[in-house]
């Protein structure tokens, strides 16, 4: 059974920082390009960053490029989102997602998703 389980979320000020993490299992964690998707109230899920399986390549929404880092390391079956100088805008629940697409077309949308984790909530306030 694949289990993706988020943590970190939490309530901050603007400009401040938090770092998610999410620890897989149940997969080859390594076979897999990984990914943050957000959800605001009342709007779609959107992509937020993407990171192939060799961490080689990395891909990020206009709208946290320069704040936000995806990483990961293949050997704890784990991938992290550093999130610097936070904007309320960032408020949302976050997913952490597997696909066995790729990182780019990881970019595109939720198609290609093949695992979603349960999601952590991140509140900026102002």
């Amino acid at each position: 059974q694949v289990q993706l389980v988020e943590s970190g979320g939490g309530l901050v000020q603007a400009g401040n920082s938090l770092r998610l993490s999410c620890a897989s299992s149940g997969l080859t964690f390594s076979d897999y390009a990984m990914g943050w998707f957000r959800q605001a109230p009342g709007k779609e899920r959107e992509f937020v960053a993407a990171i192939s399986w060799s961490g080689i390549s990395t891909y990020y929404a206009d709208s946290v490029k320069g704040r936000f880092t995806i990483s990961r390391d293949n050997t704890k079956n784990t991938v992290f989102l550093q999130m610097n100088n936070l904007k309320p805008e960032d408020t949302a629940d976050y997913y952490c997602a597997a696909s066995r697409t790729t990182a780019r077309e990881m970019t595109k949308g939720t198609d290609g998703i093949r695992y979603w984790g349960k999601g952590t909530l991140v509140t900026v306030s102002s």
